[in-house]
């Protein structure tokens, strides 16, 4: 396993010093788009109960169905 993540490391530092210096700017933008998502992710937070209460409005006839004039 360590063997492959090392392989896998070395091939892309490889790739990396191939780039152009703004290709490299390219590649570091999403590498820290990909670490931030993945930091950015709590699947274990809870919801909170009523947190966003009364920030939406609803209509009255929002279940009723759809009418549609010809």
């Amino acid at each position: 396993m360590t063997f492959q993540i090392l392989n896998l490391t070395e091939t892309l530092i490889a790739k990396l010093k191939s780039l152009s210096p703004e290709q490299q700017q390219t590649l570091l933008d999403f590498a820290e788009f990909l670490a931030q998502k993945h930091t950015s992710t709590q699947p274990n937070q809870k919801r909170v109960l009523g947190l966003n209460q009364a920030e939406i409005w609803m209509s009255e006839d929002f279940n009723n169905p759809l009418t549609f004039n010809r």
